[in-house]
């Protein structure tokens, strides 16, 4: 063995041995801090950044994955990742790898050297402008010694304003009972032609009608349409989506009767209709 592979081994070993001794360092400040204070019961509560720097970890995160509930209509979820530099040396960021387009980081000039003992924070944004449901993605950080990969989960929750109040409903309801057709003008038309423009089949059907027919809060007054105590064919359907019923609840959703729907999307709800709902 050459003096130079000899003096690299030695100073490998010095180095494990500088890096052991850090965190050796990082549990008895912490015990030492537990007994000056006297709250011993933080002996069974011991932080993340102590348990992790008992593991190999260069850098550690103060979580390694993040979630956030959104409600619709925001155009981006910010997210931000501590981290700390638990070895004996400095690290070097080479690299923050996004997941995907919609998602971005925030962070110093790249190679972001970190010195050992120092802190720092990475900035995420993702764009959730016209998207719904749940959303995961991933952020892959490469440093010279290796690699972590962070995780956001963002839930976009409906807007307050799809749900309606109390007395916001009972409203709609008494205006409704006067002009059946009131829920395709003023604050109804949101919910009662908005939600359905464009659409056909079950889509339109989940729009226009399971908002009253299938919704959780369905009304007393309006009927489950899957124990309709009666016979259903194309007719039947044709005839209650086009004309609605008179002194109730049911608008005419016709375009001719003063309603949004074309004789398309009425005959693709019928069509839809009777295979999902077959007749009794």
């Amino acid at each position: 063995m050459s003096p130079h592979e000899k003096l690299h081994r030695v100073l490998a070993a010095v180095n494990l041995f500088m890096k052991e001794l850090i965190k050796l360092q990082v549990v008895l400040f912490y015990l030492i801090s537990v007994i000056v204070s006297g709250n011993f019961a933080n002996l069974y509560a011991v932080p993340q950044t102590v348990l992790a720097s008992l593991s190999n970890k260069n850098l550690i995160w103060d979580s390694e994955t993040k979630a956030t509930n959104i409600i619709t209509g925001a155009s981006e979820a910010d997210f931000t990742f501590s981290f700390t530099n638990v070895s004996s040396t400095n690290v070097t960021i080479l690299s923050v790898r996004p997941s995907c387009g919609c998602t971005t980081a925030q962070l110093p000039p790249l190679p972001w050297v970190i010195a050992p003992g120092t802190n720092g924070q990475i900035g995420i944004k993702v764009n959730i402008a016209a998207k719904s449901g749940t959303l995961s993605k991933t952020i892959t950080v490469g440093t010279d010694r290796d690699s972590e990969t962070l995780s956001v989960k963002i839930t976009i929750d409906p807007s307050p304003t799809n749900s309606m109040a109390g007395i916001d409903r009972a409203k709609n309801v008494t205006a409704a009972l006067a002009d059946r057709q009131a829920v395709f003008s003023s604050d109804c038309a949101s919910c009662h032609v908005n939600q359905g423009k464009g659409k056909f089949s079950k889509e339109l059907y989940d729009a226009d009608c399971g908002i009253c027919h299938e919704g959780p809060n369905r009304a007393t007054m309006v009927p489950n349409l899957h124990t309709i105590p009666q016979s259903t064919d194309a007719e039947f359907w044709r005839t209650w989506i086009s004309y609605g019923r008179p002194h109730s609840l049911m608008p005419a959703f016709a375009k001719t009767e003063g309603g949004p729907l074309t004789d398309e999307q009425i005959a693709t709800l019928v069509d839809y209709l009777r295979v999902a709902i077959p007749s009794r």
